[in-house]
């Protein structure tokens, strides 16, 4: 009697928890089925494509680069017996970065400057000797010889010396080094790397209808995208004379560095290059595009669906981006509600 009853515990609750399953089953199908009506059609904002006015200002992006950096190699051989100067520290050209074991050539300048002597004093006995007949000329010239190699030796000694004592050739800022106290250097060896961020150089790259409209040695307001809105003084040092494949003009502006060197080599910047003059060109506001002013796209709306278009854009503002090619007057463009977008999908404009 017992069996039958726990046989009957177990069926009862094999069935209750079939029952809930399938209940769980039907609802998850109900909530499937509603957000599947819910995203049937996504509701979003668009605009449509216009051409109107905008000013021939424009604006143009690249990396900042240092005005000067360079591999700092080593001219000489020996021991490092000092570092005065590491990986970050800030330099002046003429300092004294490291000393280099100097004994050797100290004593062969020591050998120079001894021959030297001889020589000159060898030289002036002889041209005492030669007034008086005393000696041929050709060993008059002979010693004048003497005293032109022992004094190019003793030049070169000196080199040698005071090439153990190497130091910085431009001032700037040590971003990297490679020796420490007790390295061997031969000839060649590196060193340091020197940037020299007081200054650096902004290259970006504009059209063939702007670079007609940048001169060279015209102001123009630059800004870090990494910064805080700070504003730095650029000026145009030079203009590509040929475009790149992409018929793109390089265009590279001077840029001097705040007291404390905010700026940084490699940062991303934006120049804005000012224009009276109007345009006729196509716009579309900037809250369109879809990804980076680099690699743009936006959403065209046609028959209730949207479709993802690659643009190529022109100038951008503040608040609107002109389109050069991709969508034409007239076509209506996602400009809110992108986020929940793909391929194809439905949507209703709001």
């Amino acid at each position: 009697m017992k069996k039958i009853i726990y046989i009957v515990v177990v069926l009862v609750i094999i069935a209750a928890v079939g029952f809930k399953l399938m209940d769980n089953k039907e609802q998850m199908a109900a909530n499937a089925a509603v957000a599947e009506i819910k995203s049937d059609a996504i509701p979003v904002g668009v605009t449509e494509v216009k051409t109107a006015k905008l000013d021939k200002s424009f604006t143009a992006q690249g990396n900042f680069a240092p005005i000067q950096s360079l591999t700092l190699m080593s001219e000489t051989q020996g021991q490092v017996q000092r570092v005065l100067k590491r990986k970050g520290d800030k330099v002046k050209a003429g300092e004294l970065l490291l000393q280099v074991e100097s004994n050797t050539m100290a004593a062969d300048l020591a050998t120079a400057q001894t021959n030297a002597e001889k020589a000159k004093r060898d030289l002036e006995r002889f041209e005492n000797l030669a007034a008086g007949d005393a000696i041929t000329q050709r060993q008059l010239e002979d010693a004048r010889l003497a005293v032109k190699s022992t004094q190019g030796q003793l030049v070169a000694a000196r080199q040698r010396l005071n090439k153990t004592r190497i130091t910085a050739p431009i001032s700037g800022e040590i971003n990297e080094m490679y020796i420490e106290v007790g390295s061997y250097l031969n000839s060649g060896t590196k060193l340091y790397d020197i940037v020299n961020v007081d200054k650096l150089k902004l290259q970006v790259k504009v059209s063939e209808s702007e670079v007609l409209l940048v001169e060279k040695g015209e102001k123009v307001k630059v800004k870090a995208d990494a910064g805080a809105g700070q504003e730095y003084e650029g000026t145009v040092t030079a203009i590509g004379a040929q475009a790149d494949p992409t018929l793109k003009f390089d265009v590279e502006i001077e840029v001097k560095n705040s007291a404390d060197n905010n700026l940084r080599a490699g940062m991303y910047g934006t120049a804005s290059f000012e224009a009276a003059e109007q345009r006729d060109a196509l716009l579309l506001p900037r809250g369109a595009i879809v990804g980076s002013i680099q690699n743009p796209s936006v959403y065209v709306v046609k028959d209730g669906k949207a479709y993802i278009q690659k643009v190529k854009v022109g100038t951008v503002t503040q608040d609107q981006v002109e389109i050069l090619d991709g969508v034409k007057p007239g076509e209506k463009v996602v400009q809110s509600g992108q986020i929940n977008l793909r391929e194809g999908i439905k949507v209703s404009v709001l």
